[in-house]
């Protein structure tokens, strides 16, 4: 069930050696919004979101999902840039893993009206993510990582036991082999700001996660002082569990 700023239940790894900073900013008010612009993160397109697309336009809300480069931070943030500048109204601007990372980079924009992160990174203004990570487990995705020189991908063993552990192996491995490769500049690049400081904000966090921890999910979500729903999925819940996915993003787009 999804209540106002659900509270997780179980620990946060290593909550005794992180601090939550205080909010500087002031949090604009959460509005009702029709636009919903959706951005996918690493080992994938944006055709990972259609199963929640399909939703959310039956409820009448206009969409459009990112075709992310996956090169640099510039330029996955200026493609996210480009499809704000053209849609018209206050707008829910939602992120799936890495793309947590580029939706805290542009979601200052005056029309987005709310954040929502789906098993997604939210780093703060120049933080060192991957040294804030380490505090918590090493997810297992990690290890299945393979790179071509600079371009990176994931083995179908890691994608499917990993990435798509709640998906059909059938399923899975069609969307592993439609993966598009990333940079490692990418990863590597800290953001300039974090949206989430100024905009109403919604987590999703996957408790059955093995690419990004699920406590440092639980973690980023209190940081940001988020409405919470928790979800026994995988990392690719916006897949496995496309209703209850598609039904945060609603609430969002309610202003609720």
């Amino acid at each position: 069930m999804m209540n106002r700023r659900t509270i997780l239940a179980g620990s946060i790894a290593a909550a005794g050696t992180l601090s939550l900073p205080a909010r500087a900013e002031t949090r604009s008010k959460a509005v009702p919004a029709r636009n919903v612009v959706l951005v996918h993160g690493l080992f994938a397109d944006g055709s990972c979101w259609s199963d929640v697309i399909g939703r959310l336009q039956m409820s009448g809300l206009t969409v459009t999902a990112v075709q992310n480069p996956l090169t640099t931070l510039e330029e996955a943030a200026d493609s996210v840039r480009r499809v704000l500048a053209r849609t018209e109204g206050p707008t829910v601007l939602a992120g799936h893993s890495f793309a947590g990372t580029i939706i805290s980079e542009v979601g200052d924009a005056e029309n987005v009206s709310a954040l929502v992160y789906i098993a997604a990174r939210a780093p703060d203004a120049g933080e060192d993510f991957a040294a804030l990570g380490k505090k918590f487990a090493v997810a297992p995705a990690t290890a299945g990582i393979l790179f071509d020189g600079d371009e990176g991908r994931l083995s179908e063993e890691a994608f499917l036991r990993d990435f798509a552990g709640d998906i059909a192996p059938a399923r899975a491995r069609i969307l592993c082999a439609a993966q598009q490769p990333f940079r490692k500049a990418l990863t590597q690049a800290r953001t300039t700001k974090a949206a989430w400081h100024m905009k109403p904000t919604y987590y999703a966090v996957s408790d059955d996660d093995r690419t990004i921890d699920r406590d440092l999910q639980r973690f980023l979500a209190k940081r940001m002082d988020a409405h919470v729903v928790s979800l026994g999925a995988s990392h690719l819940s916006l897949i496995s569990h496309a209703p209850e996915v598609a039904a945060l993003i609603e609430l969002a787009a309610r202003g609720s």
